[in-house]
């Protein structure tokens, strides 16, 4: 630990999940401004979480954890000042963002982060940052803002299907069952919903299921795989949603 220059989260799956829903959701209304304090805030409060959260588990060094949690905190507030100044509104996101993280404390206390619930809840606490995004660019309680949340919420579910087939419950066949199941479904609820286009954002991930679902993959690879992902569902998502 005194060899580490600087604290910060080291899942990819994370990044992906705070940036992507954040992007979706300000291009699905109109960018303003503020966006760029407020995705720092977005930012700085998830580098924040990281080392508050190993706080709880490392207790031997939970002093150093506690210092770069605050200070990462500190940033992220400096930043949301000028948001809830120009938009006070964007505090009513707060009570929902707490609930979800409480979730997140509760499974780390309990030693099971690897929850599928609480995999649930977080990504849920990601999908508000599309909200506040679509939200703070002059959208509304809408159609266009479940899209930004369910499409958001559907896409990075699967990915916990899926890595969880090839990792943790690898040797569990019915996960690669759930994982091929669950991806057959999501090209069928866009149509379902109206929106067939965005059948083509999770083509990508039904065809990388059926491909690597079940078998040994190393991280690396795995990694590739989801940044590629996202990027394509960014991309698709912005043209067809």
């Amino acid at each position: 630990m005194k060899k580490t220059r600087f604290v910060i989260p080291r899942e990819h799956g994370g990044w992906a999940m705070v940036s992507v829903p954040y992007i979706i959701g300000m291009a699905a209304a109109k960018p303003v401004l503020l966006h760029l304090p407020l995705f720092l805030a977005w930012l700085g409060l998830y580098m924040a979480s990281y080392p508050f959260l190993q706080s709880l588990k490392k207790t031997s060094q939970r002093k150093t954890w506690l210092s770069w949690g605050i200070v990462y905190a500190l940033i992220a507030i400096a930043f949301l000042i000028p948001v809830l100044v120009f938009k006070p509104m964007m505090l009513r996101f707060a009570p929902v963002l707490l609930i979800l993280i409480m979730v997140n404390v509760w499974h780390v206390l309990q030693k099971s982060e690897r929850a599928l619930l609480n995999d649930i809840c977080a990504i849920l606490l990601f999908c508000t940052g599309g909200a506040a995004a679509y939200m703070l660019g002059g959208g509304g309680f809408d159609p266009i803002l479940a899209a930004v949340i369910g499409y958001n919420f559907l896409y990075f579910t699967g990915t916990v299907f899926f890595v969880k087939s090839v990792f943790r419950e690898r040797k569990n066949r019915r996960w690669t069952v759930y994982a091929k199941l669950y991806h057959a479904v999501m090209l069928v609820l866009p149509i379902i919903f109206g929106n067939p286009w965005m059948c083509l954002p999770f083509l990508f991930p039904f065809i990388k299921t059926l491909l690597y679902s079940g078998k040994i993959m190393k991280p690396m690879k795995v990694g590739i795989i989801e940044i590629v992902g996202s990027v394509q569902f960014l991309l698709l998502s912005i043209i067809l949603m």
